[in-house]
């Protein structure tokens, strides 16, 4: 009786050592439930050691998405874990905090009524919801001039993120894409007004595209599309993908003319989760008045109390990155955003130009846009950008390399996605730890990478 005694208060107690209990010498079962349940401290650190051999996400330059936040921000995320954001009747001060970020968001992109969009799961669930609108309107239009609605397409450029590639094939609509060519990157209003006809439901214009990170030409497009309609009568409208550069345009490119400003935008989509500055996922839809969104892809449900009209694909998730965003939001007001990014695109202009003292790069684009730096490898050397991002993985670094699209598919570039939490040392960290990979790579000695190490 004495030993169970025993046995039990060292179960309960903790003084079990960390690394002594039998399911520590155990192998665990990976895809069946286990037969016995195990204390939360050994559970917890089977799991978080296994999730060691993750990559560092703070290096990882590959991803536009947050990757550093203030503690008190984790802290109300930690608190509001357990809110359905769906369930406005039994949360209603979460359901205003988001009301507030709608209305914040739509006057930061000067939307002239202000306050119509909705939350979203990052921007691949406010692409759908944008892409749907789109597509219903269209089809309105249609309807009232008697005609067929089953031929809608789409005008985007090749460059697009492949969730607008999803939106078509998952909607039934034909994707009518401008081809990117050597030195140009983006669409232009020539490739676009040629795709155009009275099936387009409408032109999706990206601010900071994935592959460069470049603003693609957008009041150009725009008034070039106002004089299309007027000669054609056709009334084909602009949605904007801002997912990367909503929230840092603003900020760095005032006198920018990309967002509601101008008439035929429409639309307008952007991820909280970048340089929103939040912690996946959380993205934002607007649209410029309450006529862009018809009121049939709205629904009315009162099951979770009181009469809840909602526009998402997603119905059950967190309100904690809501909470999230409307932190940043008082926490930083405008100036505190401008200031870090302007930050953001000082380091990347300064990691851009230090690549370019190489000798082996060539730059895309140097972070002046959104804090982007895109290189592609020049030159003739022995190595090729998939061999540098590979040697820069072997110090930490996930930088990644990868072709652009098709008609430019010979290219492959490399691109550092610079976000809060990046500073001018880590900076300097980098441009080291490239001069090293590219020695490397150039098939130095034992003694010459010596040198490089310290």
């Amino acid at each position: 009786m004495v030993f169970h005694i025993k046995n039990d208060i060292e179960k309960t107690s903790g003084l079990t050592p960390g690394y002594g209990s039998r399911e520590m010498t155990e192998p665990t079962p990976k895809f069946t439930l286990p037969e016995r349940e195990m204390s939360p401290t050994v559970a917890y650190r089977l799991i978080h050691d296994e999730l060691m051999l993750d990559g560092n996400a703070r290096l990882n330059l590959a991803t536009f998405v947050t990757t550093w936040m203030e503690p008190e921000a984790k802290a109300l995320m930690a608190e509001t874990f357990d809110k359905n954001m769906i369930d406005k009747d039994e949360y209603p001060q979460t359901a205003h905090i988001e009301e507030r970020c709608i209305n914040i968001v739509s006057n930061l992109f000067n939307a002239p009524e202000g306050g119509i969009g909705t939350s979203a799961i990052g921007s691949s669930e406010a692409v759908m919801l944008a892409g749907m609108a789109l597509k219903w309107k269209w089809r309105e239009r249609m309807k009232s001039k008697g005609k067929a609605t089953d031929k809608p397409n789409l005008i985007m450029g090749s460059n697009v993120q492949v969730v607008w590639e999803k939106f078509c094939r998952y909607w039934d609509v034909e994707p009518r894409y401008v081809p990117m060519e050597p030195g140009r990157y983006v669409i232009h209003e020539e490739g676009v007004l040629s795709l155009i006809d009275e099936n387009t439901i409408g032109v999706v214009a990206i601010l900071g595209t994935t592959y460069t990170g470049e603003f693609e030409p957008i009041e150009k497009i725009h008034d070039a599309l106002v004089a299309h309609n007027e000669h054609t009568g056709y009334d084909t409208p602009l949605h904007i993908d801002a997912a990367s550069g909503g929230f840092v345009a603003p900020f760095l490119h005032s006198d920018l003319k990309w967002d509601f400003r101008l008439p035929l935008v429409k639309s307008i989509n952007v991820s909280g989760h970048k340089y929103g500055l939040v912690y996946p996922g959380v993205g934002w839809i607007l649209w410029r008045n309450s006529d862009e969104l018809p009121e049939d892809l709205v629904f009315h449900v009162n099951y979770l109390g009181g009469d809840m009209p909602t526009f998402t694909l997603n119905f059950s998730r967190p309100g904690n990155q809501i909470v999230a965003q409307y932190y940043n939001f008082i926490r930083l007001g405008f100036e505190g955003y401008k200031r870090i990014m302007e930050n953001l695109q000082s380091t990347a202009m300064y990691l851009a130009a230090e690549i370019e003292k190489l000798g082996d790069f060539s730059v895309i684009n140097n972070g002046e846009t959104i804090p982007v730096v895109v290189f592609h490898v020049t030159g003739e050397v022995p190595f090729t950008e998939y061999d540098i991002s590979d040697a820069l993985r072997m110090y930490g670094w996930q930088v990644p390399a990868y072709t652009m699209p098709e008609n430019i598919q010979d290219m492959s570039i490399l691109r550092l996605v610079v976000r809060e939490g990046f500073s001018r040392d880590m900076a300097d960290s980098l441009i080291r730890d490239i001069k090293r990979a590219t020695y490397n790579c150039n098939g130095a000695n034992s003694k010459g990478q010596r040198m490089f190490s310290h």
